[in-house]
């Protein structure tokens, strides 16, 4: 389980660094980590909304993935 929390993990990063380079929505990449990672960062989103224009949803899910790997350590 760990493994695949560590997974998600790295999944939630590759989203977060397609952001900043904006790639267009057609690249495979960014659809991917969008396929991921939206279903359990939108309702993070409804919960956290964005501040100054940021989004801190992605910080908020990678800190309940580490409490979470934290429960099966």
């Amino acid at each position: 389980m760990i493994q695949i929390i560590e997974l998600y993990t790295l999944v939630v990063f590759v989203a977060i660094v397609v952001s900043w380079m904006r790639l267009p929505p057609s690249n495979p990449i960014a659809q991917i980590a969008h396929t991921l990672t939206e279903p359990v960062l939108a309702p993070i989103r409804r919960l956290v909304p964005p501040v100054a224009g940021l989004d801190f949803s992605p910080m908020v899910l990678l800190i309940g993935l580490q409490l979470l790997k934290g429960l099966f350590s």
